[in-house]
């Protein structure tokens, strides 16, 4: 997935992606700034390659996934590439007893910086002087695996241990991912023998085709927590014009929409409300230039469903756009436009928008 330009000025579909893109940057854990970038570790392998993994080992993977995303230092260069495209950002993160540092510098597009202090997320466009302020805490745990990890991710997808190869100069595990049904893609993914850091990441379509790779072209683990890298930078804001756009903790119901049904295997992670164009956000702003914003995750992937005002001025026709791994669909109904963003299959994003129903 291309690595997120500017909110300031694009159409809600272009803001969706990008935030769809920002939340599994930033949130907790090393994101990596790309696709997939909470699978962050696997261990140790326990199964011989070639031989598919037992849903119970499944679930301890995704254990140490999870922890090691949030306990792991290390700084390097990743590369996202995609047909027609291709994308980097250096990153660093650190671990310092229960606090978390990430630093975020994509090396194409608008000069920009993404920082991270735990749940505090600051998004910096120097050249502009405009500085992004969130609270991602709002968000729960995306785009970090759940805490809660269980057997579920057995039941849709084939999981098995593949042999060993070496990425960016280390020795790393191979796990293939194979999906059960046609609502989500197939992953291929590098995970670093001593560390458990993932390496590299493949995704895959039904045929076998691979629709974006993501990997280190250089990395260092292990090194010196260096909390200053992220901080400093923070704290220097004069001259900034400073947005804190508010997120608010809401459920579908409660705005007066409902899903008549759920999509296999993906449950529901958070809800929140935002204003429709965080940068163009004063603490005047009304509350109505507002849209509604559910996180769906099946353990592996997610999607994102935004609800906002339909307005002729701001909506073109529908359609559905694909970006690498990314689809993102966008339509109509009634007074209100529903856009649909994930690294799934169009039928996935069919199936929560097709299930999408105002309930009052």
């Amino acid at each position: 997935m291309q690595l997120s330009k500017s909110l300031s000025g694009e159409p809600l579909n272009a803001q969706a992606a990008d935030r769809h893109w920002a939340q599994r940057v930033v949130s907790a854990g090393s994101r990596l700034a790309v696709s997939l970038m909470f699978l962050l570790s696997a261990g140790q392998a326990v199964a011989a390659p070639g031989v598919a993994v037992e849903p119970q080992e499944v679930r301890e993977w995704l254990t140490r996934i999870h922890n090691a995303a949030n306990q792991r230092n290390f700084q390097g260069t990743f590369v996202v590439s995609s047909t027609g495209a291709m994308t980097s950002a250096r990153i660093a993160h650190f671990y310092d007893g229960t606090d978390q540092f990430e630093r975020i510098e994509p090396l194409d597009g608008q000069a920009r910086q993404v920082l991270r202090h735990n749940g505090v997320v600051h998004t910096v466009w120097p050249f502009d002087k405009v500085t992004l302020i969130e609270q991602r805490d709002v968000l729960s745990s995306f785009p970090s695996l759940p805490q809660d990890a269980d057997d579920r991710v057995a039941d849709f997808y084939d999981v098995s241990l593949q042999p060993a190869e070496r990425v960016a100069g280390r020795d790393a595990n191979v796990l293939m991912l194979k999906p059960r049904d046609e609502f989500r893609y197939g992953y291929r993914l590098w995970a670093d023998k001593k560390t458990g850091l993932l390496l590299r990441a493949e995704i895959h379509n039904a045929l076998g085709e691979t629709l974006e790779t993501s990997a280190f072209s250089d990395v260092d683990i292990g090194v010196r927590s260096q909390p200053d890298m992220v901080l400093l930078p923070m704290r220097k804001l004069a001259g900034h014009r400073v947005v804190k756009p508010q997120l608010t903790p809401t459920r579908l119901e409660a705005e007066g929409w409902k899903l008549r049904k759920t999509v296999a295997g993906f449950r529901q992670l958070s809800c929140i409300r935002r204003p429709l164009d965080v940068l163009a956000t004063t603490d005047r702003k009304s509350s109505s230039d507002q849209l509604i914003q559910t996180v769906f995750s099946d353990g592996i992937t997610n999607v994102s469903l935004f609800i906002e005002p339909y307005s002729i001025d701001r909506h073109a026709r529908p359609a559905v756009t694909v970006v690498g791994a990314t689809q993102t669909l966008m339509s109509r109904q009634g007074d209100f436009w529903i856009t649909v963003v994930g690294d799934v299959p169009s039928v996935t994003l069919r199936a929560f928008y097709e299930a999408v129903d105002r309930s009052k």
